[in-house]
């Protein structure tokens, strides 16, 4: 291990011994680890398959959720309840199926939450930056878009009779919840201040859906009704239209409150949560007796739903070197790397941890 070759005999039994403090009495026995692998195989042996036909599907998606920030985010758990972290185990362990996805997009090793969501949603990889198309679209090209549509699980839900919902805790226009309704040749066309002139010229319009991204609904300059100090969430579109109103006036004289709910932005003190969301959403949708289908990017139902979580896609992000069981996984290593600085345990690769500054490392106790 190359942090120790700095390190003294000494010094390295005293980290040892600082290390076991964490482990418990009954961990130093090889029976208690034997004990515990029969009893996990003992549950998969014992599991029976489930035969059932699902009414009803919630997926949850945890953008850019790898193997490391899920591990980082069980230790975390397991520390905030007064223990070492690493035996924590999520509720997602407890699920009976569990696997790996490959993911990539059609021209990139690295695919975007775009790509990934054309995937997941509607079942056909595509290229880089594009939603809601096969990869015969070219990114960026609005007239690629015509006759390489794909079309997602909540329109095959909703054609099967079933009612769907979005929760998500950013705009409805981005990548992952876009994926569900629109087909576009660039995830970036928010509205049509985002149209660039040759898709203009290709007649490339934007279509309108309610939740959250208010600004890219109302003209440019407009005051949000939330914020109206706030300058970065004023109006964004330059065609003048105020899409907020058009729709409230296409529904005036119909009862639609039972049909949606709307989240805009997320004030801690006075809107509901993602958790709040999603249990409303439910209680909606169960209204439907086909059944319904919800997407929640980031409760309590009933025994005819399937639940599904995973996420689109990883990032940069390690957890470096070998810090000693029950270390915070939000603090720093006891051990010293080769130019004897101390480094997080935690580190995106294209963050602050990985700048150098003429050739070292920044000392992260100043």
């Amino acid at each position: 291990m190359e942090s120790f070759k700095l390190l003294t005999p000494g010094s390295l039994l005293l980290l040892a011994l600082l290390g076991s403090t964490a482990a418990k009495v009954e961990e130093e026995s090889p029976g208690f680890w034997r004990a515990q692998a029969q009893q996990t195989l003992q549950a998969a042996l014992d599991r029976s398959p489930n035969t059932n036909v699902a009414k009803n599907i919630v997926l949850f998606l945890g953008d850019g959720m790898g193997i490391t920030t899920y591990t980082a985010a069980r230790i975390l758990k397991g520390q905030l309840q007064n223990r070492s972290g690493e035996e924590t185990v999520m509720t997602m362990d407890t699920f009976p199926y569990v696997g790996l996805a490959k993911t990539y997009s059609v021209d990139f090793q690295i695919p975007d939450s775009a790509a990934t969501a054309t995937a997941y949603l509607c079942g056909v990889k595509t290229n880089l930056n594009t939603v809601g198309v096969s990869a015969a679209a070219r990114n960026g090209v609005c007239k690629s878009q015509e006759g390489n549509e794909v079309t997602s699980i909540l329109k095959w839900a909703k054609d099967a009779g079933k009612a769907v919902g979005i929760v998500t805790t950013t705009r409805v226009q981005h990548a992952t919840p876009a994926a569900s309704y629109a087909h576009s040749a660039s995830r970036k066309w928010y509205s049509d201040a985002d149209l660039p002139a040759s898709a203009k010229r290709d007649n490339c319009t934007d279509i309108v859906i309610i939740g959250g991204g208010r600004k890219y609904m109302t003209p440019r300059g407009t005051k949000d009704p939330e914020y109206p100090l706030s300058l970065s969430s004023r109006g964004r579109r330059r065609d003048g239209r105020h899409l907020l109103q058009e729709w409230q006036s296409m529904k005036t004289g119909k009862s639609t409150r039972k049909k949606r709910t709307t989240l805009w932005e997320r004030n801690p003190l006075m809107d509901p949560s993602i958790a709040e969301t999603t249990e409303k959403a439910i209680r909606i949708l169960r209204r439907n007796p086909n059944g319904f289908f919800l997407l929640v990017e980031g409760g309590r139902i009933d025994q005819e739903t399937l639940t599904v979580v995973t996420a689109d896609h990883s990032h940069p992000f390690v957890i470096n070197g070998y810090p000693f069981r029950g270390n915070s996984i939000l603090g720093k290593s006891p051990l010293w790397a080769m130019d004897m600085l101390p480094f997080t345990t935690l580190m995106y690769g294209n963050g602050p941890g990985h700048k150098m500054v003429d050739g070292k490392r920044p000392d992260l106790r100043k």
